[in-house]
C-alpha cells in the first residue's frame, strides 16, 4: 500500500526470468507468469504461462507444465506444454508428455506415454492448463 491509500499492483513483466540456481532445493509447489530456469531440485510442481529451462543438473520430483519448455536434466513426473518442448541429449523424463511439438535430440530419454499434436494445445488453453499443476504421479 502507497503513502496515499492506493494499492499498488505488482506487474507482471514477461521479460522477466526467474531462476533456482545449482544446490538450491525447493520443497514445495511453483508457478509463475514468466520464464523460469530451474538447475537446482524442485520437490513438487513447476507451472508457468512462458518458457521452462530445466538445466543438465536440475531434478524435478513432480509434474511440469509450461508453454515452451527446454529439458536438460531430470522430470520425475509428467510435462504438458502448450507448444514446443526440446528434449536435449542429457534429458531423462519419467512420466508422460503432452505436447503440440516435440523436438528430441539424439540420447534424450523418457520413460511414459507421449500425446502430441493440435488437440493437445487446444485442451491446454481451454483447460488453462499452463497454469493448473495435473495430478501427481502414484509413485
Amino acid at each position: 500500500m502507497s503513502v496515499f491509500g492506493k494499492k499498488e499492483e505488482a506487474a507482471v513483466n514477461p521479460k522477466s526470468m526467474n531462476q533456482l540456481g545449482p544446490g538450491t532445493v525447493i520443497s514445495g509447489d511453483l508457478r509463475s507468469e514468466s520464464d523460469i530456469r530451474i538447475d537446482g531440485k524442485v520437490e513438487g510442481n513447476v507451472s508457468t504461462k512462458s518458457k521452462l529451462v530445466i538445466g543438465s543438473s536440475a531434478v524435478i520430483q513432480g509434474n511440469a507444465v509450461c508453454a515452451n519448455g527446454v529439458i536438460e536434466g531430470t522430470i520425475n513426473g509428467n510435462v504438458e506444454a502448450g507448444d514446443l518442448l526440446i528434449l536435449t541429449k542429457t534429458a531423462l523424463i519419467s512420466g508422460d508428455i503432452s505436447i503440440k511439438k516435440l523436438v528430441v535430440e539424439e540420447g534424450a530419454r523418457f520413460n511414459g506415454r507421449c500425446t502430441m499434436g493440435i488437440a493437445v494445445a487446444r485442451n491446454s488453453e481451454n483447460e488453462e492448463a499452463k497454469t493448473r499443476p495435473i495430478k501427481q504421479q502414484a509413485q
